[in-house]
């Protein structure tokens, strides 16, 4: 993957798309800052695709409470999603096209996800491999009941503001496809009411940890991140795990899934330097702290733009903030709409409205409100009678 091209000082809004443009839909957990991981995996097609669509983005604080709601984390929501916001701009994203909500500050979304949970069953979901890693990484021994509806919630997220594509890396795919399934199932049980979303792969699925794990991540500790100093991502590269086999610079090493080589794959912007690399670190001509000091001057190159335009956006007091109220704002309006037109599909209102009418007919009769005889125990209380307590 060749690291695309990061905003820079001019932030004159492009032209948005069209009226009636697909929507995309993406996000992360509030769990602390963005990393090359995160840049990798996802960021790098939200930037490449979101002025192409209405673009939402969530910051999915009521997924975090899966693995982490202790008091503390719950604290931590307000600076973290701001960081992340924060984060997204300076690596890319157009504000003037980019609606980033609070994921917890739109309740419909909570109802519209029960009414989802009746099109999936139990085993369906045991299935996701993810989910089972994202317990073992939380250190739970057994699976909490919102983490098994974790996909169920995402799925929510994505059929509420009608998202046409969603970009992920491939531990969310499963997620997407349940929710593809969930929109199906609902269509075609109730009526037409859900775009049936697109997912939209990475080009580097899963970034290595620096330490060689399968996956960078925060709560490993092993992550570059994309506010981190250059100081501080010389520290880590230098750090960085390579080819175990190869004990001095004279020994031909092995490039194919060394950590250093995806990395300067994913990051580097001088493909001809790292055709060279690869030749010389194969026939054992170069040593491991040549490469990652060019891999460090690589992931400089590409973050220094990016920590130039945080740090503008930051001093910009209160932009992340309004960009989150508005969005958030905005998301709702969204949301609401397309609970209402769930809830008609399934024929939820017909029952209500049925009673409001028969409520107002008594109402014109001139009947008094309440009920009276051997009912009443107060004016217009109403007391429920033992055999409609037992059912009779």
């Amino acid at each position: 993957m060749t690291a695309p091209a990061v905003a820079g000082d001019d932030v004159t809004p492009a032209p948005g798309p069209l009226p009636g443009a697909p929507r995309m839909l993406t996000g992360d957990r509030p769990t602390g800052r963005l990393h090359l991981g995160h840049y990798a995996g996802s960021l790098a097609n939200r930037i490449r695709l979101h002025r192409r669509y209405e673009s939402f983005f969530i910051i999915a604080d009521l997924h975090m409470l899966t693995t982490k709601n202790s008091p503390g984390d719950i604290a931590g929501i307000g600076p973290h999603a701001a960081g992340m916001v924060l984060d997204s701009l300076a690596a890319g994203l157009d504000p003037a096209h980019s609606v980033f909500y609070l994921q917890s500050a739109v309740p419909e979304v909570a109802e519209l996800s029960l009414l989802l949970s009746s099109l999936v069953t139990v085993p369906r979901l045991q299935r996701i491999p993810s989910l089972k890693e994202m317990a073992q990484h939380a250190g739970q021994r057994e699976m909490p009941l919102a983490l098994l509806g974790y996909p169920v919630l995402q799925a929510a997220d994505i059929l509420a503001v009608r998202a046409a594509a969603v970009p992920v890396g491939r531990d969310n795919a499963p997620h997407v496809e349940v929710a593809r399934e969930m929109a199906r199932r609902f269509n075609r049980r109730y009526g037409a009411v859900f775009t049936v979303p697109a997912l939209v792969p990475a080009d580097v699925p899963v970034l290595p940890g620096t330490d060689g794990r399968a996956k960078m991540s925060k709560s490993l500790g092993n992550a570059i991140y994309l506010s981190d100093p250059p100081g501080v991502v010389a520290a880590k590269v230098r750090r960085m795990y390579t080819d175990p086999a190869r004990t001095a610079a004279g020994v031909p090493g092995t490039v194919e899934g060394n950590p250093v080589f995806v990395y300067h794959d994913a990051f580097n912007d001088q493909p001809a330097e790292v055709a060279e690399l690869k030749e010389r670190y194969r026939a054992g001509e170069i040593g491991d702290a040549e490469v990652k000091e060019r891999l460090t001057a690589a992931l400089n190159r590409f973050l220094d733009p990016i920590r130039a335009r945080r740090a503008a956006l930051e001093a910009d007091e209160g932009l992340v903030e309004e960009l989150i109220v508005s969005g958030t704002e905005r998301t709702r309006r969204e949301v609401r709409r397309t609970l209402a037109d769930m809830r008609a599909a399934m024929g939820l209102t017909a029952a209500l409205a049925g009673f409001r009418r028969a409520a107002r007919a008594r109402a014109r009769a001139g009947r008094p409100r309440g009920v009276t005889g051997a009912g009443q125990r107060g004016a217009g209380c109403l007391t429920l009678t033992d055999d409609v307590r037992d059912g009779g």
